[in-house]
């Protein structure tokens, strides 16, 4: 009915008039004394509408239902109104037809994968049934990797590499250079708003209408950040450039605003500088058996990608635009055997039978993150509620994902719709 169309109620004596505001054409209805009860004054009578708005058609009348929606088309040229294309019936099929297509802002998810991405069929899932107008993926691996259907069984996937992806090394500077790539494809899409930073091992915790609302109900950026107050990582030669004060420390696991995306593409002064001094330590052969050399200790060890996003941001004045947490969990090797100590720091690896119900439902639990450096603890929150801290976690093997995936227990992806 004509109640579809945007409109003003006008009231005369004892008429209601419907005036669709485009047409600006009033259609009477019945005076209100003549209504039974709850009926609407638009549900029955119809009054003659001119030949002029009906292509030379008389339409009119109570009775006639040749028109659906109950509206009357009737009287003493009913039958000749069928089948005609008139105005008034392109207005009708106007108004029912669904409202015009509204784009939302997008999240980008930038993976970082040596090849192919062994997850694929998990965040497939995660994808699953979401209208692409909200999310884009973008994918940095080894130069001349393709994904294609040889590669990936996920169609979200295909052909979504970058075609100027560079060799990375761990603990070089490529690392932060990749990212910068994935950076700059993601802002040539206008509509991509936030960036979120994902390795080839991470699994969502919850479905994409929860992530998607979660990240988007924040205005700021989410990056794990700290004062660095350990000796061995700053190297001085940064300063005056970047001043110790500025340093921080963190994981390279970020979710950046459009706007922080687009400074860490701008940057042509604190890349370089770590570039030139922010390297990892030079180990000597078979170093995992044997005790680091003592001229090799006294070196700097600095791993760009644990630094450069949080420093940038430091020293350009942003940190007040960040909310100081990351939102991807990982769990670090903490026991204290010299095993570990010739081996270095490296997170934990999920295998198939670490893979459980359990282990997911305790990293959704958590909801604060202490920084011991800064004596600080981050409570969790959105959107001034407590709230989960984290939404991705790492490092899954594949046979892990594809069985916490089995097991439905990767972000309920088709329940608990979100509250945000």
């Amino acid at each position: 009915m004509l109640a579809t169309f945007p409109q003003v109620m006008l009231e005369a004596e004892t008429s209601i008039y419907l005036v669709p505001s485009k047409y600006q054409y009033p259609i009477k209805a019945k005076p209100r004394e003549q209504l039974n009860g709850d009926q609407s004054p638009f549900s029955t009578y119809f009054p003659a509408i001119p030949p002029s708005l009906t292509g030379g058609v008389y339409v009119g009348g109570e009775d006639a239902g040749v028109l659906t929606g109950g509206v009357g088309v009737g009287g003493e040229d009913a039958g000749i109104f069928a089948g005609v294309d008139t105005q008034y019936s392109r207005i009708l099929r106007l108004a029912s037809l669904p409202s015009p297509f509204v784009q939302r802002p997008k999240i980008a998810f930038l993976f970082i994968a040596r090849n192919r991405l062994p997850l694929d069929m998990v965040w497939d899932a995660f994808f699953q049934g979401e209208r692409e107008n909200k999310f884009s993926i973008f994918v940095h691996s080894r130069p001349g990797f393709l994904f294609n259907k040889a590669t990936t069984r996920s169609v979200y996937f295909l052909n979504r590499q970058v075609n100027n992806s560079i060799q990375v090394d761990w603990g070089g500077a490529s690392m932060i250079q990749a990212e910068r790539i994935l950076l700059e494809h993601a802002l040539m899409d206008s509509l991509n708003e936030r960036f979120v930073f994902l390795s080839d091992s991470c699994i969502p915790l919850y479905n994409f209408s929860y992530t998607y609302n979660y990240i988007m109900s924040t205005p700021t950026s989410f990056v794990d950040s700290f004062a660095d107050t350990k000796e061995g990582r700053y190297n001085p030669k940064m300063d005056p450039i970047i001043p110790v004060i500025k340093w921080r420390k963190g994981s390279q696991w970020v979710v950046l605003t459009r706007k922080h995306a687009q400074v860490v593409v701008a940057d042509d002064t604190v890349f370089p500088m770590f570039q030139q001094h922010c390297k990892r330590r030079s180990l000597p052969e078979f170093w995992r058996d044997h005790p680091i050399p003592v001229d090799a200790s006294k070196e700097h060890n600095c791993i760009p990608d644990e630094h450069y996003v949080q420093t940038l941001l430091a020293q350009e004045g942003l940190e007040g635009e960040i909310t100081r947490r990351g939102l991807t969990h990982t769990s670090w090797d903490l026991s204290s055997s010299k095993d570990r100590e010739r081996r270095g720091w490296h997170p934990v690896t999920y295998k198939f039978s670490d893979a459980t119900p359990e282990l997911v439902q305790s990293i959704k639990d958590i909801d604060n993150i202490y920084y011991e450096t800064e004596y600080r603890r981050e409570w969790c929150s959105s959107k001034g509620k407590p709230s989960p801290c984290f939404l991705f976690a790492r490092k899954f093997t594949r046979p892990a994902a594809l069985r916490l995936l089995n097991m439905s227990v990767l972000g309920a992806f088709h329940g608990a719709r979100s509250k945000f």
